[in-house]
């Protein structure tokens, strides 16, 4: 092959791309495509909830993600418009659990408005009020250490006070606005 041509592979060709070529992308998106394409990207689903009150209360995060090691720290974005970051913002500590590939009815249930989320949820509460899912694939159990704002969203950064891991549990993604389940490795 000269230094002209120019490899392709499999999956490339299909996409029609030569590699060493340039690229034309979009320079002007709407929300939908900005949203369609952010989908693009899996990640995990947490619940991150609180009692208030003496009540649980919770929320759906999809954007959560790891931060440091020392200190132990994850973040979560939150919109701005949330209703619900107001009342955890406060608790002392926060549960945050990265749900289980079987728990869509709990994380649409934590995303629900006007209605009793916690109805269907199975729940621990710790002695300091973070509240954690039963069946989840870990639970960590945090104080807020940062808020920071980022657009219509809120960066909160979480301090890791305590965790507990289920590593034979697999973990729910969130992919192309839905709910999905890991292959297997086997599978890949």
């Amino acid at each position: 092959m000269t230094s002209n041509q120019h490899e392709r592979s499999t999956s490339d060709c299909d996409l029609g791309i030569v590699r060493g070529t340039a690229v034309t992308v979009e320079p002007s998106f709407d929300e939908a495509a900005l949203r369609q394409a952010f989908g693009l990207f899996p990640s995990g689903v947490t619940a991150i909830c609180g009692l208030r009150d003496g009540e649980p209360t919770g929320m759906v995060a999809s954007s959560f993600t790891t931060v440091s090691l020392e200190p132990a720290l994850v973040s979560v974005c939150v919109a701005q418009t949330s209703s619900t970051w107001p009342k955890l913002r406060e608790r002392p500590r926060l549960g945050v659990s990265v749900l289980a590939e079987d728990h869509g009815t709990v994380a649409r249930s934590l995303s629900a408005k006007d209605i009793d989320r916690f109805a269907s949820v199975q729940w621990e509460a710790t002695d300091h009020g973070a509240i954690f899912v039963y069946g989840s694939t870990l639970w960590l159990e945090c104080t807020i250490d940062d808020e920071v704002p980022a657009g219509d969203h809120i960066i909160v950064v979480l301090r890791i006070q305590s965790l507990k891991t289920y590593p034979e549990v697999a973990p729910m993604i969130f992919h192309g606005s839905g709910f999905r389940k890991l292959a297997p490795h086997s599978e890949l």
